[in-house]
């Protein structure tokens, strides 16, 4: 089947969180987490490290929006489900349909950082991966260096299944850096 044609929904709630598809519109309130939290992602992100306008953060949710629909990327928008207010980015990316199998990502507005957030975003979405789109394995992977980071899948039960050394190079293209890789599966 082609993944065009897999239906599920596109929200999903966990306690404290609202996660939905990226909307033309999400603009404003993604270019304002990235503006508050650009020293946090600039070591890690590579995307972080180019300057960019808000109309081009406005133009990159509706191309997130349209792979979305494509199912060829499916980011994913973290809100604080009693407030509204904008939290972080996740998703499921690097998918393999045939498996199925997924990779996800994140990041969070610092302002928002130290609450448990993104945790419990990407516990939610993994749960979703299995369920909804009957995964057989879900990754995460990260530099070895960001201890941040690399808690969320020690958290989750995530299994290290590797260290690839020399493997990336970091963000501001200065350094070989190790990559771990965790991973859960069916």
């Amino acid at each position: 089947m082609k993944p065009i044609l897999i239906d599920f929904l596109d929200e999903i709630y966990t306690e404290r969180l609202y996660i939905r598809k990226p909307m033309p519109g999400d603009g404003k309130v993604v270019f304002g987490a990235i503006q508050a939290s650009i020293n946090e992602l600039k070591p890690w992100l590579p995307w972080a490290n180019r300057e960019q306008s808000e109309q081009e953060v406005e133009a990159n949710m509706r191309e997130a929006h349209a792979k979305f629909l494509t199912r060829e990327d499916l980011r994913l928008h973290i809100f604080n489900r009693e407030t509204g207010e904008f939290i972080g980015a996740t998703g499921l990316h690097r998918m393999n349909w045939d498996i199925p199998k997924f990779e996800i990502g994140y990041w969070i507005d610092t302002r928002q950082s130290g609450n448990g957030y993104i945790t419990e975003a990407a516990k939610a979405i993994t749960g979703f991966a299995f369920r909804e789109l009957n995964a057989k394995r879900v990754e995460i992977f990260c530099d070895r260096k960001n201890s941040k980071s690399r808690a969320i899948p020690e958290k989750l039960g995530f299994t290290l299944e590797g260290i690839l050394k020399n493997e990336g190079i970091s963000a501001d293209q200065q350094e070989l850096r190790d990559t771990c890789i965790y991973a859960k599966i069916k």
